[in-house]
């Protein structure tokens, strides 16, 4: 997957969408729950970005090298 913004936060190590479509950059690799992804208490995290509601969020999620 190749990721969908340019402009990240430069501390972002990883990408990932939640299911409503909201795209979010992490600083460490998060966890997902319900309905997408939380930071685990380490780290910062950013919304970056909307997309449209995505049933495979899951799949979403990917290191920014």
């Amino acid at each position: 997957m190749s990721v969908p913004f340019q402009n990240l936060p430069d501390w972002s190590r990883w990408l990932a969408q939640d299911a409503d479509g909201a795209w979010w950059a992490y600083e460490a690799e998060p966890h997902s729950h319900d309905t997408g992804w939380y930071e685990n208490e380490v780290g910062r995290s950013a919304r970056v970005g909307k997309g449209y509601p995505n049933a495979d969020w899951h799949q979403t999620l990917t290191r920014v090298t």
